[in-house]
């Protein structure tokens, strides 16, 4: 007596919800956009972006800083997040824009930066080096105790001051200097 043949049941089809989380987890797996395995869905990790990018920035990064620095258009993260972002929080269609072009105002906060007007390379990047391109910088908000050096490429002192309380510093790195240092100030933004 011959054995049954087993059938093989079909992959069944994914049903999406109807509206735009529906209509970008159709795209991702369309497209076969991958998302961390921290999220169910694509559109679960362009919600928890929509969520964090309100208070993201706060600590002394741009939106589109944090998005491009923290590592959130690594992968199809770029993709998902353009399609996503206009559906489920487009307040950030611009931010998201600005972080893939790569095309956004850095903010700088407490540190040491070299003064270039490139990017660091990878070995210095996995050095630690952080980068401050030349130009004008301010500093705005409740400041005790905050400190800045101008340095030359040797280390020595160019300009510098402490303040022991300030609303409004604001100080202009010139191409020649070799790195910045702010210490206990607010973030420095571009004076446009």
């Amino acid at each position: 007596m011959a054995e049954p043949e087993e059938l093989e049941e079909p992959t069944p089809e994914p049903v999406y919800p109807v509206g735009p989380e529906g209509e970008i987890d159709e795209l991702a797996d369309e497209k076969g956009w991958v998302v961390d395995d921290l999220y169910e869905s694509a559109s679960g990790f362009v919600q928890d972006i929509c969520d964090s990018l309100p208070t993201s920035g706060a600590g002394g990064a741009s939106r589109p800083q944090w998005l491009a620095e923290s590592g959130q258009l690594e992968g199809d993260g770029a993709a998902v997040l353009t399609v996503g972002v206009p559906k489920l929080c487009p307040e950030w269609s611009k931010a998201v824009k600005q972080a893939v072009a790569g095309k956004y105002e850095r903010w700088f906060g407490d540190g040491t930066y070299v003064v270039s007007s490139k990017p660091p390379t990878a070995e210095e990047a996995e050095a630690g080096v952080v980068t401050i391109p030349p130009g004008t910088y301010r500093a705005k908000g409740r400041m005790e105790d905050c400190y800045w050096e101008r340095t030359s490429k040797g280390g020595e002192i160019i300009d510098n001051q402490f303040a022991t309380s300030a609303q409004s510093i604001t100080v202009t790195i010139a191409p020649s200097d070799g790195q910045f240092t702010a210490e206990r100030c607010e973030v420095w933004k571009p004076v446009k």
